[in-house]
């Protein structure tokens, strides 16, 4: 399906039992508002179609995995209240990965920062490519990844998210995100890394459904609550994105990125 946005799009296709859901951005697979409400919609199909077995989450091209949030976006926005919804976005998709009840694979390549490494953790596992990247920029630019934490934070553990969320400039590589959780598998090559996710979609896509459903349920106890949680985070990265600090900080990265395109 088109997301309206210019060379962007979130796309299902099923394949023997196994959604791939698809998105895509012409920003180093950024997540504009559009993208990230598409993505949440995508995950509650593929929850309510009784043909998908298993999910598989990817992102277009071969450079980034995802940049997080559309800076372009951030910069647009100049309320409380606008903000506030713009990072509800992030709070909606984690909860309908968090909800769904079908088992949910990340492919991660390239670098993935902020509300992509939120998307990676919300995954119930991941395969990455040794070249994969990432880091929680938020505090760079005022704000910090609230939304996100909780996810990070059930996957990688309280030290190893504090670390990313405080030295939010220090790119940390598949190796660290291995050995801390948030991959479950790294792998030398692309070729590699599709191959073990074709051998596990497919083994998952001919397993009990029952099964792979209560499952996912043990491995989410305990986050009925994140249905309110998240929509307050949302709320205090909304707030603080219209502080002076924030603002600058967007101006400038701005400035950077169309240097670079010139």
């Amino acid at each position: 399906m088109s997301t309206g946005v210019k060379e962007a799009y979130v796309r299902t296709e099923l394949h023997n039992g196994v959604a791939t859901i698809e998105f895509f951005h012409s920003q180093s697979n950024a997540l504009p508002a559009q993208i990230l409400d598409e993505l949440a919609q995508a995950f509650h199909s593929a929850a309510l179609d009784s043909e998908v077995k298993v999910v598989l989450l990817r992102s277009g091209g071969d450079k980034a995995f995802c940049a997080g949030a559309s800076f372009d976006e951030l910069a647009a926005i100049k309320t409380v209240e606008a903000g506030t919804e713009f990072f509800s976005g992030f709070a909606k998709v984690i909860n309908a990965m968090r909800t769904c009840p079908k088992l949910i694979i990340a492919r991660v390549h390239g670098k993935c920062v902020g509300g992509g490494v939120g998307l990676v953790a919300a995954a119930d596992y991941a395969i990455a490519c040794e070249d994969a990247e990432i880091k929680l920029s938020e505090l760079s630019i005022g704000i910090g990844p609230f939304v996100v934490g909780p996810a990070v934070e059930r996957k990688i553990g309280v030290s190893a998210f504090s670390q990313l969320a405080i030295d939010a400039t220090m790119w940390r590589n598949g190796d660290w995100a291995r050995r801390k959780g948030l991959f479950a598998e790294l792998h030398p090559t692309v070729e590699g890394m599709d191959e073990s996710i074709a051998r596990l979609t497919f083994t998952l896509a001919h397993s009990s459904p029952e099964a792979m459903r209560e499952i996912k349920k043990i491995s989410w106890k305990d986050t009925d609550h994140w249905d309110k949680l998240l929509f307050e985070r949302a709320a205090i990265s909304g707030r603080l994105l219209l502080s002076e600090f924030s603002g600058k900080a967007i101006e400038t990265i701005l400035k950077k990125q169309a240097t670079k395109a010139v």
